[in-house]
């Protein structure tokens, strides 16, 4: 990466300095919204990187990393609670039957490349964190519940069916 500091973003320069570290990224486009936006993956969870404020010039300042999980089951608002006071930068949000993981980066006033890939790898390790502890709590709310323990795949299905009788899982 050069030492030229990073004043705005566009989708291709992200795109390349997320592949620079690693990531497969492919353009989407928002069917609703018809907005263009990232999708990548790490460690088996699938999350979009979509752009905030734009500039006149085509640009943008900030982008959103976003993974949305679905729910199914009741899911304890207090584990959202826990993961929220005990990390920073990303937050997490029930908003039934989905969970949101967000991390929102900014390159406003100009940031070093360096900065802009320590977000990339503060949100990957994050998301790894994040699916052990959903793994490792709703086990123990299983445990408690005296059911058998839910399985948090890597790869989430977007489409599954809420069901609410069962213990939560995260999908």
């Amino acid at each position: 990466m050069s030492d030229t500091q990073i004043v705005k973003l566009t989708l291709d320069s992200l795109r390349d300095v997320l592949q620079q570290v690693g990531y497969r990224v492919e353009e989407v486009t928002d069917p609703v919204a018809n907005v263009p936006y990232l999708r990548s993956a790490t460690g088996g969870l699938a999350f979009d990187i979509r752009p905030g404020n734009q500039l006149a010039d085509e640009g943008f300042v900030d982008v959103a990393f976003t993974a949305v999980l679905q729910v199914q089951g009741e899911l304890p608002l207090a584990l959202v609670n826990r993961w929220n006071a005990t990390r920073r930068f990303a937050r997490l949000q029930l908003s039934q039957p989905f969970l949101v993981f967000c991390l929102d980066v900014s390159v406003a006033g100009g940031v070093m490349p360096n900065h802009l890939r320590a977000q990339i790898e503060i949100w990957d390790r994050l998301v790894q964190e994040l699916i052990a502890y959903l793994r490792d709590e709703l086990r123990q709310l299983s445990a408690t519940n005296d059911a058998t323990p839910p399985v948090v795949p890597q790869a989430p299905e977007r489409d599954s069916a809420t069901e609410a009788s069962v213990p939560a899982t995260i999908q």
